[in-house]
């Protein structure tokens, strides 16, 4: 029997980097192990909130060692300054995770939506919910951001299931 894979959902931003760090099993379930937020204050210089990220994703990377990150994948905004200051968290994300030696998969939030609900426009509160019921917790996973990297975790263990494999051959 193999063993579990570690995945590793996140949910970028600058003021808050949500995670969510999953166990798949060989059957494909899943078993939530952590989650939780990433915060950097709006009064620090840009490269500080960077540099925080970066340093605190790294010792995450470290401390749970995921064979593959799950990362946020960028869609049109309508505010070109929140798409600029998300895409500055994800290179640093990108990059620790690099450096960690993980895998990258990379899903939109509708193809979250999609692989979790069946809906690709489903709200916030739906999704939460299939996650808690998907990872079987008594209750949805807090803060939104945590709930929203854990659904980015198993949307990649959906897609791997649906491969039949444990494997990402990507």
């Amino acid at each position: 029997m193999m063993a579990p894979m570690r995945l590793l959902g996140i949910d970028p931003g600058t003021a808050t980097v949500g995670y969510g760090v999953v166990d798949m099993q060989p059957d494909f379930s899943c078993r939530m192990v952590a989650c939780g937020v990433v915060s950097t204050a709006a009064h620090l210089p840009m490269a500080e909130r960077l540099r925080i990220i970066h340093d605190d994703l790294g010792e995450l990377l470290a401390g749970y060692r995921p064979g593959v990150v799950v990362v946020e994948k960028l869609f049109a905004f309508r505010n070109v300054t929140t798409v600029i200051s998300v895409a500055q968290a994800r290179g640093v994300i990108l990059l620790a995770a690099h450096r960690a030696g993980c895998r990258l998969a990379e899903y939109t939030p509708m193809e979250v939506k999609l692989t979790i609900t069946g809906y690709g426009r489903a709200q916030k509160g739906e999704v939460q919910d299939m996650v808690q019921d998907l990872l079987g917790l008594e209750s949805r996973p807090r803060p939104d951001d945590a709930a929203d990297a854990l659904a980015f975790a198993l949307t990649h263990a959906r897609y791997l299931e649906s491969l039949g494999t444990e494997e990402d051959e990507g």
